[in-house]
């Protein structure tokens, strides 16, 4: 048995000169909302891709999910290649994914090369904790927390927008333009992280823990895998049962490993803090709580009015209701950065999971009309702008800033397990709830309520697990990129690792 004390960063944070601190933030946050297009990019084409692929729906339905798996796997890797060797190098490298998963998902005609497209896409899901991580290192203490704030908002912005975007290309374009649309936008987004965004000198170096890697982004392959599929295949099916059986066994081990290689990919002494473990806890329920309303509020819309229901609307409309969800988290930004830098970010996600918990609750007796659902959006979007912007800051706020990229993105990597329960959970909600119309199954309006009902009570489980955090400030533990005694380890044991 040996021991191995991690060293500190060889370069302070701010050893990098002085960026524009605006150009810095937006085109940070213009990266971030171009890779959160890619979510919604194929929805409005989704019903016709085995038309345009001439291949059944099962085979076509990877398109979505080929983008899931390889998100599960890209962010903790990007997140500590980019301590590593750099986060403005890595940013960059995500880009670039994104760009060439577009061009060939531009020039293909067939369900693989459409699939492999839209798997290097989803490799670019990065871009966010990485861009959050750079401005930790690079923009004064002052300015973080509206930062921060902004570029996490800027993954609902860009799932927002980029819905009624797509449905409108869709509608009136070759949906290959979709493609050629987003690899402009990543180029254009490169482009811009290249002339304006300086480079972190901050690096953790050593060696990358390919095991961690292996071993986690098998758990995480398996455990979506069987989220998304199970359904089809059957909850009780040998190839479900298997694939949660493997996921178990796959994250087992990566814990094991995870306390015994001297450079974790994700260190797991520093995930158990309270401040970080709860963090963490929140960002799976509020995942779930954030990705109801998309679950719910398109499909009202859009549902024909003899149900009673429904509003009769068209994709485009039903993304044009979406679109205020995105927008008012972007809107929020400044007034979560406030209060987060006057009362704590503990209080700032506090008061967003109540925000959220009385969107669902008004929803679950107003959707009767366009203008409710507005609303309701609008609500929601603004209690998870405001929980968004906090978490990252709790994450800064209790690991030293050489982990600062791995942290994040294990952080988003949470919210990303949490949204895709909430897409299990409510889809199976609205397969089971029905009612009858013609030869056809839809969801009923209490499927919907209980949908709702749901993400109020995660919103409220978010609630009572950030009151277990301990109340920081913020502005001193943003300091921290200059002062690492208040992250250090408060014993031996956290900052030993055994072999």
């Amino acid at each position: 048995m040996s021991s191995t004390t991690s060293p500190p960063p060889t370069t302070p944070p701010q050893a990098t000169k002085s960026p524009a601190t605006t150009a810095v933030v937006v085109v940070l946050a213009f990266s971030g909302i171009v890779v959160s297009l890619m979510q919604s990019l194929v929805i409005p084409i989704i019903p016709h891709l085995p038309e345009y692929l001439d291949a059944p729906a099962s085979d076509t339905a990877w398109a979505v999910t080929a983008t899931l798996l390889a998100a599960a796997v890209s962010v903790p890797t990007m997140g500590r290649l980019g301590d590593m060797f750099g986060k403005r190098r890595l940013l960059l490298i995500s880009m670039a994914l994104l760009v060439t998963g577009s061009v060939v998902g531009a020039l293909s005609s067939s369900v693989i090369p459409l699939v492999a497209g839209r798997s290097l896409q989803g490799l670019a899901a990065g871009v966010i904790p990485l861009g959050i991580s750079v401005m930790r290192d690079v923009l004064p203490p002052k300015k973080l927390a509206g930062a921060v704030a902004m570029m996490s908002a800027s993954l609902g912005v860009g799932g927002a927008l980029g819905l009624p975007i797509a449905a409108l290309i869709a509608e009136y374009a070759n949906w290959h333009v979709l493609f050629w649309a987003s690899a402009v936008l990543g180029a254009l987004a490169a482009g811009l992280v290249v002339v304006l965004v300086p480079e972190s000198t901050v690096r953790t170096g050593g060696t990358f823990d390919f095991g961690g890697a292996i071993s986690l982004s098998a758990a995480l392959i398996a455990l979506l895998l069987a989220i998304s599929k199970g359904g089809d295949w059957g909850w009780t099916s040998t190839l479900t049962l298997s694939l949660f059986g493997a996921s178990i066994a796959a994250f087992g081990f990566w814990g094991w490993w995870e306390l015994r290689t001297p450079k974790p990919l994700v260190d797991l002494r520093v995930s158990i803090r309270r401040q970080v473990l709860f963090t963490n806890l929140a960002s799976i329920v509020f995942g779930f709580a954030m990705f109801a309303a998309n679950m719910v509020l398109p499909q009202v819309v859009q549902l024909p009015e003899v149900t009673g229901y429904g509003l009769g609307g068209s994709m485009l409309t039903a993304g044009l209701v979406m679109a205020p969800f995105g927008i008012i988290m972007m809107l929020i930004s400044p007034l979560s950065s406030r209060i987060t830098n006057s009362r704590g970010p503990k209080v700032t996600l506090m008061l967003g999971a109540v925000v959220v918990a009385i969107g669902y609750g008004i929803g679950i007796f107003a959707m009767h009309s366009i203008w409710q659902l507005i609303v309701i959006a609008v609500i929601i979007g603004a209690g998870t702008g405001m929980a968004y912007g906090a978490m990252p800051a709790l994450i800064m706020g209790a690991v030293p800033p050489s982990e600062t990229g791995a942290a994040n993105s294990f952080n988003t990597l949470m919210r990303s397990l949490g949204t895709s329960f909430a897409s299990t959970i409510a889809g199976v909600v609205l397969a089971q709830m029905t009612i009858s119309l013609g030869t056809a199954a839809l969801p009923s309006e209490n499927a919907f309520r209980v949908v709702m009902a749901l993400a109020a009570g995660s919103a409220i489980i978010a609630l009572v697990l950030a009151g277990f955090l301990p109340r920081v400030n913020t502005n001193a533990r943003n300091k921290i990129g200059n002062d690492h005694t208040d992250v250090a380890p408060t014993s031996s044991k956290e900052s030993v690792s055994t072999h």
